[in-house]
């Protein structure tokens, strides 16, 4: 790590990836992995809330685990695909373990019949502002795909970590005794 926090390499709008290639700070790439920061940040905000509250001890651990692993999606975005040395790369088990969580945490809850309503108890609140993130930042992985080789993995990762989020916002609610709002749009007459 440097001396300081500040490097004044950035200065002129550019930035490096992983491996010393310099692109412009409004390279797709670089949009794509500022945002799974994003989501990363937002995350730890929901850790924040969970304290001693319900269902803390089975939740905590794997929004750990979402950290640690959105740092490396992270690493992933921020490293050409030929680059070397190589860093740690999103993979099917990645995805594959997050399928088996949100079928965890989904069988304690009731099946949906309607569209829910993001928002309840403050943790829920911000898995649900979580998921929204990394949506954003999925869509920004396929954007910047469009013209960069990136690890196809980290879109498919993506896409199943936004479905857990959304189902780890309807469990922290749930533990907390906080109802689901749900959308009832109006007949039209």
């Amino acid at each position: 790590m440097p001396d300081r926090i500040y490097t004044r390499t950035g200065d002129d709008g550019n930035t490096s990836l992983f491996g010393g290639e310099r692109v412009g700070k409004g390279n797709p790439r670089i949009d794509a992995y500022g945002t799974v920061d994003e989501a990363n940040s937002v995350v730890g905000l929901a850790r924040s809330h969970l304290q001693d509250g319900p269902g803390a001890k089975r939740l905590d651990p794997v929004l750990g685990d979402v950290q640690e692993e959105l740092f490396v999606v992270g690493a992933d975005l921020a490293t050409p695909v030929d680059a070397k040395p190589v860093v740690p790369r999103i993979t099917s088990d990645h995805v594959k373990r997050v399928e088996e969580r949100i079928d965890a945490f989904d069988a304690d809850l009731k099946p949906l019949k309607k569209f829910v309503l993001p928002g309840g108890c403050p943790t829920g609140a911000s898995l649900h502002s979580a998921r929204t993130v990394c949506r954003r930042a999925e869509r920004l992985v396929v954007q910047a795909s469009a013209s960069t080789p990136i690890n196809e993995d980290t879109k498919v990762y993506l896409n199943r970590l936004s479905d857990l989020l959304f189902v780890l916002a309807r469990w922290a609610n749930k533990q907390a005794g906080v109802r689901e709002d749900t959308w009832s749009p109006e007949e039209e007459s």
